[in-house]
């Protein structure tokens, strides 16, 4: 078949008009220019694509790759410089249009073949594939990420022995000291110019902040609740409750639970992470913030135990319900919540 065939395959039926405006809603605004700049200029990100592909020409010399999500296909052009016999790049934007102009530009046509579409929807000019890299990875890792469009291009089109890059990822949850901006976003609504709007403060809350944490506020050692490895993982393994355990390494108080995530290319020579730690180098992705109602007074050594559920939003699956449960007993008291938390 040529490079340049593709075939449409019926797409599933939408569940519904709001999830199908959603949806839209998500690939038209990755049409922009604009949500590429800052990704491209997010320097520990493209470098940690650019290292573990470049410095591990041996693993794509000769090569089928496929880039799941394509966008500028920075990743393609990596791939294809590496020695790549052919590279396929899917995105369903239409940034895709300056992707092929951007491809031609650098004079690598005859190397990659850009195809707009979904990842679900239609066929490669191939059988199988090598490798696959993408970049997937959404705020909290899973917010509005593509990992489900990679599981099915694994499922369909990756060789026995295949590569994906990266492969492994991992969730980490700690304990936040952050009075003073918690007061700033969520007690201004108590007291609004002499009037009390309490009722948006409560909306608020539940709605998880995404920004850039100084490590210095971080109060207690992470904790690991969710490691994913994406040769094996699988769509339902997306939805999950776990325990965690977060030790205060001073004496503080906690108002928040922070996340983050890293990710790790394993295939390379020398294994390379991509951490959005509050204590790394600064991501687009920056970190996520939980806040709740009390105020944990903790010593060192005092430990926060809990658990931490997520799942994808009924009415639009790139959203995320989350809810985490907690409870602490220390010198000045026992305290226990549920809260809830919706990220769209």
């Amino acid at each position: 078949m040529d490079p340049e065939t593709v075939q449409q395959v019926p797409a599933a039926e939408e569940a519904g008009a709001k999830t199908a405006g959603a949806r839209d809603y998500y690939f038209d605004s990755y049409a922009h220019f604009g949500i590429h700049e800052e990704m491209l200029k997010d320097t520990v990100r493209t470098l940690a694509y650019k290292n573990s592909i470049l410095n591990n020409k041996h693993l794509f010399k000769d090569k089928i790759v496929l880039d799941v999500g394509c966008g500028t296909s920075i990743l393609s052009m990596f791939a294809a410089k590496a020695g790549a016999k052919h590279v396929y790049g899917v995105d369903m934007s239409d940034i895709i249009h300056h992707a092929k102009k951007i491809v031609a530009e650098n004079k690598l046509q005859d190397k990659i073949t850009l195809i707009q579409g979904k990842m679900e929807d239609i066929i490669l000019p191939v059988d199988k594939v090598d490798i696959i890299i993408s970049e997937w990875m959404g705020y909290f890792l899973l917010y509005e990420s593509m990992l489900d469009t990679v599981l099915v291009a694994r499922d369909r089109y990756l060789a026995k022995d295949g590569l994906i890059f990266p492969d492994k990822a991992t969730m980490y949850i700690a304990g936040l000291e952050d009075a003073e901006y918690k007061e700033e976003k969520l007690g201004f609504w108590n007291d609004v110019y002499g009037f009390t709007m309490s009722t948006i403060h409560d909306v608020a809350i539940k709605e998880p902040l995404v920004d850039t944490v100084n490590g210095d506020v971080v109060v207690s050692d992470p904790y690991m609740f969710k490691e994913i490895d994406i040769y094996t993982v699988k769509k339902e393994d997306l939805a999950f409750k776990v325990p965690f355990a977060i030790k205060a390494h001073r004496d503080d108080y906690v108002h928040a639970f922070i996340c983050w995530f890293d990710t790790t290319f394993t295939s390379c020579h020398k294994h390379i992470t991509l951490s959005t730690s509050p204590h790394s180098k600064y991501t687009h992705w920056k970190q996520t913030i939980f806040y709740f109602p009390d105020t944990l007074p903790v010593k060192k050594g005092d430990t926060i135990t809990g658990s931490l559920s997520c799942k994808p939003n009924s009415r639009n699956p790139r959203d995320l319900d989350v809810e985490i449960e907690y409870s602490l007993e220390s010198a000045a008291g026992s305290f226990k919540d549920k809260c809830s938390y919706t990220m769209c």
